[in-house]
């Protein structure tokens, strides 16, 4: 998601994205530990989405 949709989101909105990759990024370590997981990319990606989304959710 681009830094200009993220602002454009409601509060409320914002955090339920924020829980929705904290989420994600749990269900991505889970596959990491039992060798699933085929795009270890994937992780990092997540990670710079939550820190993205809880820095803008701060601006305001």
């Amino acid at each position: 998601m681009k830094p200009s949709e993220i602002r454009e989101l409601s509060l409320e909105e914002k955090l339920r994205k924020a829980n929705d990759l904290k989420e994600e990024l749990f269900n991505l370590r889970f596959q990491h530990e039992i060798g699933q997981l085929e795009n270890s990319q994937k992780m990092k990606q997540i990670k710079r989405e939550i820190a993205r989304v809880k820095t803008i959710t701060k601006e305001a």
